[in-house]
């Protein structure tokens, strides 16, 4: 066992320039002017349709590419998908770039929202979706964040995706979350941003101060037994997205004039779904990014004006200030995550025991571990102490005392050299950050 020792914690530096509202205004009024993006609209044409919209984005990131020395390689996994919302069978095709990392490249960070569009009926793929907020708002996000984090390198590979296929089935989340596994990678995080450029809602309410992170409880991926377990030993509160949310909320409030992170504990909105759900179902950490308060006038509606209210999702009504300072947290986050080890797989004994053993298998880049507690009925972590990575260990391990282990959650975090800090990892069934094993 090693002795405590109290470190003093390395500030990380923020991310490097601001996200543009001019430039994130005139990136949706691309999007808007293709007329439709609807999964099921034409792809041939050079100026309507979802085809069109895709070799546009594609282009922009190539673009990209080429100002950072072919540091992006874009690729565009594709398959073809049938449901309950594409009866005939359509490809289903996402955009996406690869800014790999020069030291663990297999470790990833994803940024993504959807460019696909609709209107009231789902089905129609004729008439003009502009999607302005829904979800131009957040491709232009993504493209915002690509500029800017591309003239960086990094430990880890950050990736940036439009997907398609959201509004018609969560495919293109479903799309790129297989192809994520097929590459074999270990994924920190994937930021879905869907819904993020409006600050008033349909009743007058308006919050330009606030982003919602909705973030999952018990694990999707959890088979019967793993889910038993978690009920039994608290992991219903700390799965590694819930992590993220509470990672995301503490980022957010070391930068002054940014947007405090408003998390919500739940997947997503009621009823409701977005692309970081295939995710989660793969058993990747997956959050969504949104609004404080949405505006169900001006999303999912035909263009129209009835009984003097005028309907649909057109840039008139968003907020662009706002959107970039929602990107500007994205881009601090992912810069964060791409420069932080992995957090730990990390286990807890406190079983008829008056103190806590707590272990966890070291991590590439960790220069230190934090150990972190709370009570078990609250949401914020409380405590921490430092210790300094043993590059010479193949466990590391601490007992804690006289913490007792029915009264307290505990997980730890690793540290890398510049100070840049991983989530925590808790030591609960099902904390760690990695796909759960498939039960027989």
């Amino acid at each position: 066992m090693r002795t405590l020792a109290l470190l003093t914690a390395l500030v990380a530096a923020p991310a490097m320039g601001q996200a543009s509202p001019e430039r994130l205004r005139s990136d949706v009024e691309t999007m808007v002017a293709f007329g439709t993006r609807h999964t099921l609209s034409e792809t041939d044409s050079d100026t309507r349709g979802i085809g069109a919209a895709r070799r546009w984005g594609r282009a922009q990131l190539e673009d990209m590419s080429a100002a950072c020395g072919g540091c992006l390689e874009v690729v565009e996994p594709e398959r073809v998908f049938t449901g309950n919302r594409i009866p005939d069978g359509v490809l289903i095709r996402d955009v996406v770039a690869i800014q790999r990392g020069n030291e663990r490249p297999d470790e990833v960070v994803i940024i993504m929202g959807h460019i696909d569009s609709r209107v009231s009926d789902v089905m129609d793929a004729v008439s003009d979706a502009p999607g302005a907020n829904d979800n131009a708002s957040g491709s232009a996000l993504v493209l915002e964040a690509a500029r800017v984090l591309s003239q960086q390198t990094y430990p880890s590979t950050i990736v940036y995706a439009l997907l398609s296929g959201e509004e018609q089935g969560l495919y293109g989340g479903r799309l790129l979350a297989n192809y994520a596994k097929e590459q074999g990678w270990t994924v920190k995080a994937a930021f879905n941003n869907d819904i993020v450029g409006g600050s008033c809602g349909s009743d007058g309410v308006c919050d330009d101060a606030h982003v919602r992170v909705f973030s999952e409880g018990l694990r999707a991926d959890a088979g019967e037994r793993e889910a038993a377990r978690m009920r039994s030993l608290g992991g219903q509160d700390d799965s590694p997205s819930r992590n993220v949310s509470r990672w995301l909320d503490g980022l957010a409030d070391d930068f002054v004039g940014g947007l405090d992170v408003r998390q919500v504990f739940r997947a997503d909105r009621m009823g409701r779904g977005g692309d970081h759900l295939p995710f989660l179902a793969a058993g990747f950490p997956a959050v969504r990014f949104s609004v404080a308060i949405e505006d169900y006038e001006h999303q999912h509606q035909d263009l129209r004006v009835e009984n003097g209210v005028t309907y649909g999702d057109t840039v008139e009504e968003m907020d662009f200030p706002y959107l970039a300072r929602v990107t500007d947290l994205n881009i601090r986050a992912a810069d964060r995550l791409a420069r932080a080890p992995m957090p730990p797989v990390v286990s807890a004994d406190g079983l008829v025991r008056p103190d806590v053993l707590l272990e966890w298998l070291p991590v590439a880049g960790a220069t230190l571990y934090r150990v972190w507690r709370r009570p078990t009925d609250q949401r914020d972590w409380q405590w921490r102490m430092d210790l300094p990575a043993d590059p010479a260990a193949d466990l590391n391990s601490i007992v804690l005392a006289p913490d007792r282990g029915d009264d307290w959650i505990f997980g730890v975090s690793a540290v890398a050299a510049d100070g840049a800090e991983s989530p925590v990892s808790s030591a609960v069934p099902g904390g760690q950050f990695a796909p759960l094993p498939v039960e027989e």
